[in-house]
């Protein structure tokens, strides 16, 4: 899809804009009233650095990692239909990182718990997508959707034999929620070192979405590139669920979303994406947040209820009807 520079700059204008307007209704709009940062004083303050600022943070930062990992896994299958979700590694995640809470694994991290769990459905997913021969994208999709069944049912039994005490709590996490979300500098780390990668191997997510035997003609190393997609997309979806458990949508509408905004050429792409979506999950966020408030919603749900129809939508338009 080839999209007039002007069009491009005009979009990362708007992104640009969008951005920090999203922050600023996020720190002013909660339950308890409107805040305008700039007249934030005493009580108002600590609630704005305390419990709205870092649950701002928070949403900025699972929005822009589910909208880069969708980004990669698309790559991956070339199918705009891929997302994390989707393809079950929100769902290991989970699982792996519910397991570690459950059973008291204090030594190792859940987001470690999360990677590990995202890691091994992605190999599992692409070993039992392959089957024999070539792997094509619709076989591995449909096994990502069972895979992530599987997860969901693992979920379930978790629930049902767990605490009553943790019950809500859990059920909130995995429906998607950023109310005890923080950002811890030690896994945050390798997570911008991969987004870093990332970035840098944008020629080279080109060349992959073309098929990996273009790549391999044009001297790609498909099996080196691949295992970082594998590695980069099960972390940055492990690091997001550990935040705020498995919220789906916008690891798959964003990259559409942006794809059909400023073309597929991912030197634009991923910067943009990323944008979006730390802007959508805040918009989300603080609907989630406001609109019963003094009850407040799980953020997933919010994504969920906006990502259909715009999905919808998007696929209406991508198919020329009117």
């Amino acid at each position: 899809m080839i999209v007039s520079p002007e069009r491009v700059r005009r979009v990362f204008a708007l992104l640009g804009l969008l951005l920090p307007l999203s922050l600023l209704l996020s720190l002013s709009a909660g339950s308890s009233g409107w805040i305008w940062p700039w007249q934030a004083d005493g009580s108002t303050q600590q609630i704005l650095l305390e419990l709205r600022l870092p649950r701002a943070m928070a949403a900025l930062i699972v929005g822009s990692l589910l909208a880069t990992a969708g980004c990669l896994m698309q790559v991956l299958l070339r199918n705009p239909l891929a997302d994390p979700y989707i393809l079950g590694l929100s769902g290991g995640a989970s699982v792996f990182a519910l397991i570690g809470m459950t059973l008291g694994l204090t030594w190792l991290p859940v987001p470690a718990m999360a990677f590990i769990g995202a890691l091994v459905t992605t190999v599992l997913v692409f070993v039992l997508g392959r089957g024999e021969g070539a792997w094509t994208s619709t076989r591995v999709l449909l096994t990502g959707v069972v895979v992530a069944s599987g997860w969901g049912a693992l979920i379930s039994l978790i629930l049902a034999t767990g605490d009553d005490t943790s019950l809500r709590g859990m059920l909130f996490w995995l429906m998607g929620d950023l109310s005890h979300a923080r950002a811890s500098a030690l896994w945050l780390l390798p997570t911008l070192l991969a987004l870093i990668l990332i970035w840098l191997r944008s020629r080279s997510l080109n060349v992959l979405s073309a098929g990996a035997l273009q790549a391999e003609l044009l001297g790609e190393p498909t099996r080196i590139r691949f295992w970082e997609i594998f590695v980069a997309a099960s972390l940055l979806t492990g690091v997001a669920v550990a935040m705020a458990g498995a919220i789906g949508f916008v690891g798959l509408i964003v990259p559409h979303l942006m794809r059909l905004l400023v073309g597929s050429d991912h030197r634009r792409l991923l910067p943009a994406a990323a944008a979006f979506g730390a802007s959508f999950l805040l918009i989300a966020d603080t609907l989630a947040r406001t609109l019963l408030s003094p009850r407040q919603l799980p953020v997933g749900v919010l994504t969920a209820l906006i990502g259909v129809p715009l999905f919808l939508i998007l696929l209406r338009r991508a198919r020329g009807i009117r």
